[in-house]
């Protein structure tokens, strides 16, 4: 099987919110996928530092995570995608502002990966996903 982890996952790591081990602990020994969307969301986080010691960090972090592989969206991705946006505004949800989580959701439910996050609300009523929800214990105050 394997992971796909969301975007805040990897930014609690950053942060020392959470430790590579915590997430260690829950994906085990099975891989761990990135998305292109995850590296567009941490690029845009870089660019978007006030500082540049803050910058830096975020750089190392996001090259820590280059090492990892990357899926791929592609032809299959974007029918998921319509299929889930069109699926969620049937049921009066708006697909609008989760563009990224969705195409995050695309990309686990092609890959039958599990995605890992602790935005449980961005993530619930998405149909075929299998979501693990990060426990809220093991984050550092």
């Amino acid at each position: 099987m394997g992971f796909l982890i969301d975007t805040c996952i990897w930014v609690d790591v950053e942060r020392g919110a959470l430790s590579p081990g915590d997430v260690a602990g829950i994906t085990r020994d099975e891989p761990v996928f990135i998305s292109p969307v995850t590296l567009a969301e941490l690029t845009f986080g870089v660019e978007m530092a006030p500082e540049a010691a803050i910058r830096m960090k975020r750089t190392a972090a996001l090259d820590r995570l280059r090492k990892k592989p990357f899926l791929i969206i592609d032809e299959i991705t974007g029918e998921i995608f319509g299929r889930l946006a069109a699926r969620l505004k049937s049921v009066g949800r708006s697909h609008l502002y989760r563009v990224q989580d969705l195409w995050l959701a695309s990309q686990a439910i092609q890959n039958g990966l599990r995605l890992l996050t602790r935005n449980e609300k961005d993530f619930k009523d998405i149909p075929g996903l299998d979501l693990i929800v990060f426990p809220k214990s093991k984050f550092r105050r």
